[in-house]
């Protein structure tokens, strides 16, 4: 009797080899690492690994106008850099063979049910699906996993959820890659220029929202009002009640009234407050609290979430759950914490009964996002907190609630009313287990006043703007999408992190290009389905009802196919105006500056890697700028000539986009030196960032450089 276990990441598989036996086997194959468990009845076990998806969808006929029929292949045939792939396929092909019984142990999610199955179906063979069970664990565990093996079901259990997780992806290949084409074309038939544009299911309602609040803030007139505010002795501010005040013949009879008056503490009202527990962690929660506390983005924290999971060291990140059952083992978890003198300290601080507080959120598959109680050894810093929030979170739910305290003084001055609060926290409960939360509460020295007493008063007004509405960071725009029902807990991070691929938006406070907000305009206009959240969220509650077995992945399939053809026709019914606008959008979005010639400097694509600045008045104008490898063309302008700042290096460092002007205005010699050997040339020195260099003139079309050392030494060479 012979088993395969197929895990979803090497890392996985040793944990799961080594959590079934004391000891396994390490060999490789094609350099991918395999484990062997021999049985005392003769049965053998291997454990292997995916790594990640293996397949991946692609038309099965590429020269169709519309590309509706897909299939799986090898995700090294799509993707050039994933020729790793291949030895992965080959080894689980190799050990398939001879297998008796599978075992799938991939992530107890849709996308880690797909994995598996696909590696099942395509490498194995369908009939390996039915000789298939599926272990369903939710942390990496010793105990968990063992737990898991012995209660391993049926695969053919899990079809539904199989159905859901490729309905997923054929949905969104099939959105993404014919409206992206279709948008592709229309510039291309237009105007006879290839410009990539990308657009998706969620991808484009997402910046669509984005883009509304870039419209809102655009659209924002400030408008000006004043604060009134009185410092009285002890070095208190009041705040007069009105709040913004927008009349300022109002502020001026205000300040007249409380002129040369001193104030007056007509009332002082105590009051005292619970602040109740927190909920257990779950992926958004998680996501939004890195943000806040480290300013991690939230792929950052869903990536070092899934590699502590992978590590051992916390429960499966990608869940909405707010529940910890106690079958979780949630005193041994405090008990194995404890053995780190940090956790300790705050773990003997609970009192009996140990129940943790819950949030109503559940998920069918994991719990909430918890320590397994393994302590993390040689973590990066970033991996420490992450881990130290997570683990402070949950100590926290064994606590009791914290109260506050507040103070409010009303005062008059001159008969006007003025009021100033405090707060502190008069028992810390809970909060003294979560160092993270007790310093985001106000913990304020009460000043030592009463009621009838009087003070000198010193009032002034303060003018401001009202302000446009904030925009969206990208843990508030996962929030928002959480909100609306677009996307999955998995996916959101992704999505904002390919707006930012795309070129689409820029900054922590995301901020819409005039591509991206041209887009989206341009598909509202001529075809506004793809833009509206409400097909998307359809999708979605489909998706769901397949997992549900309430409708079939063909049902939803031929509907998106049937929505597809009213948006593609809508695109082509347009074409011209389409693809007009959008070439439009994006050769805007390309422009960084003005040429001293009066026509626009943009930046451009080599044809041989690489971008530089040049003038749309080309060949009329020859004035080009070479760009850095990964440098950023800046929207603040140079002091000395008013070009674009550029960002570049790493560490990131600032300079003018003119490299003359970025070195002191040190002008290169320009002093030929040779023939350059790509084109034939002349090569003279250049000034450059980091002084001169070697450069052919036949820059920007050719784009050989050389160090002035590595040149002198080419020459010597070749005298010889």
């Amino acid at each position: 009797m012979s088993e395969l276990i197929i895990c979803e990441k090497p890392k996985v598989a040793e944990k799961v080899a080594q959590a079934l036996s004391d000891s396994p086997v390490k060999n490789s194959y094609k350099r991918v690492p395999y484990y062997e468990i021999e049985k005392e009845n003769g049965e053998k076990t291997t454990v292997l690994s995916a790594v990640g998806h293996l397949f991946s969808l692609q038309a099965k006929n590429k020269k169709n106008k519309r590309l509706y029929d897909v299939e799986w292949v090898p995700l090294y045939e799509t993707d050039k850099s994933k020729k790793y792939v291949k030895n992965y396929i080959d080894t689980i092909k190799k050990f398939s063979k001879d297998a008796d019984r599978f075992i799938h142990a991939c992530d107890y999610d849709t996308e880690g049910t797909l994995i598996g199955y696909n590696a099942l179906k395509y490498i194995c063979g369908s009939n390996s699906i039915e000789k298939c069970f599926r272990m369903k664990f939710s942390a990496l565990t010793k105990k968990d996993l063992i737990k898991s093996y012995s209660e391993a079901y049926p695969l053919t259990e899990d079809q539904s959820w199989v159905d859901s997780g490729e309905a997923r992806h054929i949905l969104d290949y099939l959105f993404g890659v014919n409206i992206s084409k279709s948008m592709t074309d229309s510039v291309l038939n237009v105007t006879n220029r290839y410009v990539q544009l990308s657009a998706g299911r969620v991808q484009t309602p997402t910046l669509a929202i984005l883009a509304e609040r870039e419209k809102e803030i655009k659209k924002f007139v400030p408008e000006p009002y004043w604060l009134i505010k009185a410092k009285i002795e002890k070095g208190i501010i009041a705040d007069h009640k009105k709040g913004k005040i927008f009349d300022k013949k109002e502020v001026d009879k205000i300040l007249e009234n409380c002129k040369g008056k001193d104030a007056l503490i007509t009332k002082i009202t105590n009051r005292k407050t619970k602040k109740d527990l927190p909920y257990p962690f779950e992926l958004g929660t998680l996501q939004s609290e890195a943000y806040a506390q480290f300013g991690f983005t939230p792929r950052k924290t869903q990536q070092i979430a899934q590699n502590l999971y992978v590590e051992g060291y916390t429960s499966y990140p990608r869940t909405s759950s707010q529940k910890l059952p106690e079958s979780l083992g949630l005193s041994d978890i405090l008990k194995d914490l404890s053995k780190n003198p940090k956790y300790k300290t705050l773990i003997n601080k609970l009192k009996a009964p140990l129940k943790p507080n819950e949030g109503k959120k559940t998920d069918e598959a994991h719990p909430a996002i918890h320590p397994t109680g393994t302590l993390p050894k040689d973590i990066s810093e970033d991996y420490q907190k992450i881990y130290d929030l997570i683990t402070y979170r949950f100590i926290s739910l064994f606590g009791e609630p914290a109260e506050l305290e507040s103070i409010k003084v009303d005062l008059e001055i001159g008969e006007e009313p003025f009021a100033f609060s405090r707060q502190r926290i008069s028992k810390e409960g809970w909060l003294a287990l979560d160092p993270y939360q007790y310093k985001k509460v106000k913990n304020e020295e009460f000043p030592d006043v009463k009621e009838g007493e009087t003070t000198k008063a010193k009032v002034k007004s303060e003018e401001k703007e009202t302000k446009p509405p904030a925009r969206y960071n990208q843990a508030s725009i996962i929030r928002e999408l959480e909100k609306r029902g677009l996307g999955t807990k998995s996916t959101r991070a992704n999505i904002v992190s390919i707006l930012y691929t795309r070129k689409y938006v820029e900054g922590n406070k995301i901020t819409v290009n005039e591509l991206g907000e041209h887009m989206i305009d341009t598909l509202t206009k001529y075809s506004e389905r793809i833009t509206s959240e409400q097909m998307t969220r359809e999708f979605e509650d489909d998706l769901s009802k397949i997992k549900d077995k309430e409708i079939t992945e063909t049902t939803v399939i031929d509907d998106a196919k049937n929505e597809l053809d009213g948006i593609l026709n809508s695109i082509d019914d347009n074409q011209e105006n389409i693809g007009k606008e959008l070439f439009e959008a994006y050769e805007q979005s390309r422009i960084v500056g003005k040429c001293d010639c009066g026509g626009n400097l943009i930046i451009i694509s080599s044809p041989k890697g690489g971008k530089f600045v040049g003038c749309t008045k080309y060949p009329d104008c020859k004035k080009t700028y070479s760009l850095p490898s990964g440098a950023n063309v800046l929207k603040t302008t140079c002091e000395k000539c008013g070009l674009p700042l550029i960002s570049y290096g790493k560490p990131r460092q600032r300079a003018c986009l003119d490299f003359e002007c970025a070195n002191g205005g040190q002008k290169s010699s320009n002093e030929i030196v040779g023939k350059c050997p790509d084109c034939g040339e002349d090569l003279i020195k250049r000034m450059g960032r980091f002084g001169e260099f070697i450069g052919c003139t036949g820059f920007p079309k050719c784009r050989f450089t050389s160090s002035i050392a590595d040149y002198e030494k080419s020459q010597k060479e070749e005298s010889k």
